[in-house]
């Protein structure tokens, strides 16, 4: 999904991760965690740059990750997570809609969905870690098999977008001092001629269980996924998905 530039970019940006000066943990760990994410999606899709904006149900999407960390300092820690991205609606056409050769005529009513789920796989160092303060940053190779459909009483099309999209990662954590709470933000954004895919989060994190053997911490906050595709394997997108989410993270 990504041309020449974006693989010179995603390459720039790894070579400067590289390059930074490193911390490393001082012993192995692995973060285990899921999302329940309450989703108010807007925007428009289609096979032109000419779209109607369309109606989307509110929807409840999951999302998991499974995280590696070590104490070697020149290899980058890894951090795999799953994204579901689904989303339907239905509405009557304010305009003609042509979608992949087929035109869908105003005033009649259609049914769509968009699924953008998506895997990312995050190389990520640990530029500041202590109690207080937490910082990484990496690059992120998310992975999308995606699909968009649109059906009427007299057709249906669909489209397939298969590739991997580059991004540069970044993630904060700041502990409260006294208080089982750490406050955080994680993003995964990069910006290619006039297509552009941003991914950020904030929350707060509550420590549950805090011990040699196990961390269990909850996690609330609110999550926005912004994909704008400008004729990306014939696709035009300005989707936006936005909510909050409710986390459950374990540290072994």
């Amino acid at each position: 999904m990504v041309d020449g530039k974006g693989i010179k970019l995603a390459t720039l940006l790894a070579c400067s991760v590289l390059s930074a000066p490193v911390a490393a943990d001082t012993v192995f760990g692995v973060y285990a965690g899921g999302q329940f994410w309450q989703t108010d999606t807007s925007g428009s899709f289609g096979s032109t740059n000419n779209n109607p904006e369309f109606a989307f149900d509110d929807e409840q999407q999951s999302s998991y990750y499974l995280a590696l960390e070590h104490p070697i300092p020149l290899f980058p820690n890894l951090k795999v997570r799953h994204n579901e991205l689904v989303s339907n609606g239905q509405q009557r056409l304010s305009q003609d809609f042509s979608f992949f050769g087929t035109t869908f005529s105003a005033d009649n009513p259609i049914n769509y969905q968009t699924d953008l789920s998506h895997t990312d796989y995050t190389l990520y160092y640990e530029l500041f870690d202590n109690d207080l303060l937490t910082f990484d940053l990496g690059v992120t190779a998310k992975r999308v098999e995606g699909n968009l459909e649109v059906r009427s009483q007299e057709f249906m099309r669909a489209s397939a977008t298969d590739g991997w999209i580059p991004t540069l990662y970044s993630q904060l954590r700041v502990g409260i001092p006294a208080t089982p709470f750490t406050v955080y933000g994680i993003a995964n954004a990069l910006s290619i001629d006039d297509s552009k895919i941003e991914d950020y989060e904030a929350g707060i994190e509550y420590r549950v269980v805090e011990n040699l053997a196990v961390d269990l911490n909850l996690q609330l906050g609110y999550r926005v996924f912004n994909i704008e595709l400008d004729d990306l394997d014939n696709i035009y997108s300005n989707l936006e998905y936005r909510g909050p989410y409710l986390g459950l993270e374990v540290h072994f």
